[in-house]
């Protein structure tokens, strides 16, 4: 099952040439995921080609302009589809009075349902069978939420000789045991699924942290995560300034990202102050801590793999 995250934008305070506001797009399995939408986010999904017509829901961290300006121009573009399904929107307070009053004073015209959920607590806000999204408090100059993406624990494997050890025929049996389910073998005895089955493998987990104040209990948030997006928009000599705003250095995104053990971190939401040339000393300063970090760019693709 694809897991792949998009980075639609890379920015932070305001749009450069090359440089979009934050935003990043989940896709699992078709099924699409926002997180922010910062000015530029549609230029980016027309580039990538990226069906934003199916997208299901957007998770918004907090309500600053360059976090959430490019929102209204989604809402906009899914009208000039056929869209059946609502579309769900989940972020801190005020979010729901900020689409209601873009729909008023743009004179928006919407032909589907559109959901908004401010978030009250900590917690999951949107579940399936296979997996959940959860915010978590940050600490930035209003309220400011961050988000992961959890997969719940697939199945071991299935190991085919076994079942006919066990006499246990090809066909419909072998798909119930692979469900979870005891079956009768062909002698009458009963085989579970641990009998012919490894143990359970993991899931996959995305993390999106931004704006906040550096503080260690984020790693807990994170921890394990498969890929993890973090702002990393000062680069250390400027850490007093990042105190003073509630942001955070990619150092710091660093320490965060090995003391949660993740495998890999990618920054993101620069300040405009670094340019395409001096991006880099920021990278440089992250890798000193946690060597497994890259650079988000806008449009760049990311795949998630499971680890077998």
């Amino acid at each position: 099952m694809n897991l792949e995250a998009f980075i639609l934008g890379s920015g932070g305070m305001m749009p450069l040439p090359n440089r979009h506001l934050t935003s990043v797009l989940l896709r699992r399995e078709g099924e699409l995921f926002l997180f922010d939408g910062g000015e530029g986010t549609q230029v980016s999904l027309r580039r990538l080609n990226l069906r934003w017509k199916k997208i299901t829901a957007i998770f918004v961290s907090h309500t600053h302009a360059d976090h959430v300006t490019g929102i209204p121009g989604i809402l906009m573009l899914s009208s000039q589809v056929d869209r059946d399904e609502p579309l769900y929107i989940y972020g801190p307070p005020r979010i729901a009075e900020y689409i209601e009053t873009s729909k008023q004073v743009l004179d928006m015209y919407i032909n589907y349902e559109i959901i908004v959920r401010e978030v009250s607590s900590p917690g999951v806000v949107y579940q399936t069978d296979d997996f959940h999204i959860r915010c978590f408090y940050l600490r930035h100059t209003k309220p400011c939420l961050g988000w992961t993406l959890e997969e719940y624990d697939r199945p071991g494997e299935f190991f085919p000789e076994k079942a006919l050890e066990l006499n246990v025929p090809m066909g419909p049996l072998w798909s119930r045991l692979q469900h979870g389910e005891d079956v009768e073998a062909a002698d009458g005895r009963i085989v579970s699924p641990a009998d012919v089955m490894g143990p359970p493998r993991a899931g996959r987990k995305f993390s999106f942290v931004t704006d906040s104040l550096y503080f260690p209990q984020i790693a807990d948030e994170v921890r394990g995560s498969d890929f993890f997006v973090c702002e990393g928009m000062f680069t250390r000599d400027l850490e007093e300034s990042a105190v003073e705003k509630k942001h955070m250095t990619s150092e710091q995104a660093a320490r965060i990202a090995r003391s949660a053990q993740v495998k890999k971190l990618a920054l993101i939401h620069y300040s405009p102050r670094y340019n395409e040339n001096n991006l880099k000393e920021l990278l440089t300063e992250a890798k000193a801590v946690f060597p497994e970090t890259v650079l988000s760019r806008d449009r760049a693709v990311f795949p998630i793999e499971y680890e077998e």
